[in-house]
């Protein structure tokens, strides 16, 4: 989509002029808007800017910001806690340790809207009922968090990210009110309900944050903590309430719709992935299993085996290895107490070498290769049986449909071709 700056200066006019006039607005705005602070600032007007996804990973979660639009300073000021810079100095090892730095930034808020628009994103504004006190604190708080030696933080992806940044701030001039209104009780979502959902049409990565995601995402979360999602944030906006003296008023004032998107949509519903995964695993574990059973009959089946199951030992023993990094040697806290190593286990690397060295005929690999595959597939359905304590809760039946299946079949098919092997090699000349 192609947006000319013109157009967009006279829509994002119109828009701000349309919320400062319309009757709703006038009747709920309160008399202090008209009065002047002590720096003579009288007409700060405060929204949250709220976009809609995007089509790269990092942006399907959406985005959002604090806009201050200041007449006195002629300014009109976006302010973003969502930057980062591949190129920053240690930023894969960063990520690796869980530390990703992120940084805030004040951008002109006509040009940032105008580039997610043109991104085909769509954006939505809310004009915040706030004291003309708490307008001119918040812009003193974001001009100071926006100078070099403040404006550094590490990213934390439920935690600490640019959504919650946003929704701290608001909540600091709020006295803690923002906070108090929605930390209780908690909503029927977790926040792997929510990541599910918004990572579904990337199936690949969908599947990889799941195997990576631990227990700790696995609990009803409150709105106040649904709130590291933009679009989580703005809808609890609307619910949250104001006092002044002995009556209250909606926090946000008015609301607009600056774009719609129709190409990207933000998902609403739940996946539910697993009858596919269970089918794929089936069919893996299938295959392995046929050609275990055809190896002694044929060398392509043979083949097939061995390369088949080296590949899926080399895979699954890989993701085990960095499943326990990730819990046991980072700070990222969401990948701690994960079920899944259990599934996709470091076993699978000592089972890649043993089969890798049958092929090249090393007797001695034989009764290793085949008592491995067994303990991976083994260690795969004690963790499907453990389910039935109350202590094992991770939501993890995706990842077990797909590679239980799959692990039966290597075992099943190491002990047809690699048995078989034994027992000829075991039988007398002659």
């Amino acid at each position: 989509m192609s947006l000319r700056r013109g157009t967009w200066r006279g829509w994002l006019g119109a828009a701000v002029l349309i919320a400062a006039t319309s009757p709703a607005h006038l009747a709920a705005q309160p008399s202090s808007l008209s009065a002047q602070d002590s720096t003579g600032r009288s007409n700060l007007t405060v929204y949250l800017m709220t976009m809609g996804p995007g089509p790269e990973v990092w942006e399907r979660f959406g985005h959002n910001a604090i806009w201050i639009h200041d007449p006195v300073r002629g300014t009109d000021f976006a302010y973003n806690y969502g930057i980062f810079d591949f190129r920053q100095e240690d930023f894969l090892l960063r990520f690796a340790k869980g530390h990703m730095r992120y940084w805030m930034a004040g951008k002109d808020a006509e040009r940032s809207a105008a580039d997610y628009m043109q991104r085909g994103r769509s954006l939505w504004v809310q004009e915040l009922n706030l004291t003309v006190a708490q307008r001119a604190e918040l812009q003193r708080f974001l001009e100071w968090n926006r100078q070099e030696e403040n404006k550094f933080y590490d990213y934390n992806y439920y935690g600490d990210n640019c959504s919650t940044r946003v929704r701290d701030a608001l909540d600091r001039i709020l006295g803690g009110g923002l906070k108090r209104q929605t930390e209780s009780p908690a909503t029927e979502f977790t926040f792997r309900d929510h990541t599910r959902r918004l990572l579904q049409d990337d199936i690949l990565v969908y599947l990889g944050i799941m195997l990576g995601l631990g227990q700790p995402v696995d609990r009803p979360i409150t709105a106040w903590e649904a709130g590291f999602l933009p679009v989580q944030l703005q809808e609890s906006l609307r619910d949250v309430t104001v006092s002044s003296g002995n009556e209250s008023s909606p926090l946000v004032l008015g609301e607009r719709t600056l774009y719609q998107s129709e190409v990207l949509p933000e998902p609403i519903s739940i996946p539910r992935f697993w009858p596919r995964f269970g089918l794929l695993g089936l069919i893996f574990g299938g295959a392995m299993a046929l050609l275990g059973w055809k190896a002694d009959q044929s060398r392509v089946a043979r083949g097939g085996f061995f390369t088949m199951s080296i590949l899926w030992s080399v895979l699954v023993g890989g993701a085990g290895i960095l499943l326990a990094f990730l819990w046991w040697f980072t700070d990222h806290a969401t990948s701690a107490q994960n079920e899944n190593v259990l599934h996709a286990n470091p076993i699978g690397l000592g089972l890649a070498v043993a089969l890798l060295a049958v092929v090249f005929g090393a007797r001695w690999a034989r009764p290793s290769a085949r008592w491995l595959a067994v303990a991976m597939a083994g260690l795969s359905l004690l963790g499907l049986v453990l389910k039935v304590l109350p202590a094992m809760h991770q939501v993890n039946g995706e990842v077990i449909v797909l590679l239980l299946p799959a692990h039966i079949g290597l075992a099943l098919g190491a002990w047809l071709t690699i048995g078989r092997d034994s027992i000829a090699s075991a039988k007398p000349d002659g």
